[in-house]
């Protein structure tokens, strides 16, 4: 379901169609009748909702624009397309089980980059628009495209890695955090170690969370039932009204978070500490500087066993956990990091690399990093022009002066 070519006698080969499959489209809004499914986007009887592709366009110059789908014998459907700016009607006409193809003609692409296929339902409100199948492009633009040919919807997630060298007894790693566009289902993790994470997340359209989360040991990545007391994280305390409990599907630990509505585009600050007990075992805890109290607040702590360590493989993200709006654009800043060792002193980091996860590397390559307004940004989705190397290292401004008022309250053991 990619490109189509075929060889000229001159040995020249032509690219003659390119095709995306219908299963990895988006419908907007999300509330309506249309579903996704493996074969692709059916039950369209909503005129209120689109279905709409994104992928790049990398050869200037004319793109022809079909449709492949199917609708009830007989039955006829008004659509319209929009693309590069140009919008395009059709009208498909059924043959029962028979897939069809609706040309919706030529645009011209006048430079390489992101584009979005926006499909419309120009019909009343409950007769049937097709069940889509495909998107078919074709002529001189469509050689080189990429989009995402997968049933995986979400955006790639996107990761900061700050090194804490020269450091090897980090007991605290501070960060703040700034989200600017906070779509449905995003993750947006301040400071992440080699043993949890912590961080804010949008679950739902009335609810977001402060989460706090460390793994067990061991090897086992789905359900915590198998895992033996020994590799086991184990509770030590966590502030009234957070809610704490297992966690699995992605290695298994101990999970808590704190419901509260954070506001997107307000600056959340977050540190995780270490207090190594002895060989074996390791104290971590998540505080949070709660805006209207004015105060740190301790989400949790937790005793890991088989760790010992110190804080260390530092890193933040933002991640799309729900594909059903993976099109949208998830974006944050994060800035002011900074590192306390053992002897007390902090430690700023101005430095940090850019990775992101599969998903990043062959099936959607709208997302990259950089430094705005004095922060690091993690950018992800949208279809929005830039994409950063995997590993391209960026600086940002030092503000040199640790934050007042990081003194925490002694961890409990």
């Amino acid at each position: 379901m990619a490109a189509l070519t075929f060889a000229f006698a001159s040995g020249v080969v032509a690219q003659t169609e390119f095709r995306v499959p219908g299963f990895t489209a988006y419908v907007d809004p999300l509330e309506g009748g249309a579903q996704i499914n493996d074969i692709g986007v059916a039950d369209w009887k909503d005129a209120g909702q689109k279905v709409l592709w994104g992928g790049e366009i990398k050869t200037p110059g004319a793109l022809e624009v079909t449709v492949a789908l199917r609708l009830p014998a007989g039955a006829e459907s008004k659509l319209r397309l929009t693309v590069a700016g140009k919008a395009l009607e059709a009208v498909a006409k059924g043959r029962g089980d028979e897939t069809v193809n609706v040309p919706f003609g030529s645009v011209e692409i006048a430079s390489a980059g992101f584009q979005k296929f926006i499909l419309e339902d120009l019909n009343a409100s409950g007769v049937a628009a097709g069940d889509i199948r495909e998107l078919v492009l074709s002529g001189p633009a469509s050689a080189g495209a990429r989009f995402n040919l997968k049933s995986r919807r979400n955006t790639a997630s996107v990761h900061l890695a700050y090194s804490n060298k020269p450091y090897t007894n980090v007991t605290a790693f501070y960060c703040e955090v700034t989200a600017t566009e906070t779509p449905l289902y995003t993750y947006f993790e301040a400071c992440g170690w080699h043993r949890g994470y912590f961080g804010m997340q949008v679950n739902s359209p009335t609810e977001r969370r402060i989460i706090f989360s460390v793994w067990d040991s061991g090897s086992e990545a789905v359900d915590r039932s198998k895992v033996g007391n020994s590799d086991r994280v184990s509770l030590i305390a966590k502030t009234p009204g957070v809610v704490s409990g297992d966690f699995g599907n992605e290695g298994t630990g101990g999970h808590s978070h704190f419901v509260y509505d954070w506001k997107t585009g307000s600056r959340q600050r977050f540190v995780v500490t270490a207090k190594p007990m002895d060989a074996t075992h390791t104290i971590y805890a998540g505080y949070w500087f709660h805006p209207e109290q004015q105060k740190w607040m301790l989400i949790s702590s937790w005793k890991a066993p088989k760790d010992g360590a110190y804080l260390h493989g530092l890193y933040s993200f933002v991640e799309n956990f729900g594909g059903d709006n993976g099109y949208l654009n998830r974006k944050a800043l994060y800035g002011n990091q900074w590192l306390r060792t053992a002897d007390g002193e902090w430690h700023e980091v101005t430095t940090s690399s850019f990775s992101h996860d599969p998903t990043g590397r062959k099936d959607r390559f709208d997302r990259f990093m950089g430094v705005e307004n004095g922060d690091f940004f993690l950018s992800t989705g949208g279809f929005l022009p830039g994409t950063t190397t995997f590993g391209e290292k960026f600086d940002r401004p030092a503000t040199g002066k640790v934050p007042a008022d990081l003194l925490l309250p002694p961890v409990k053991e």
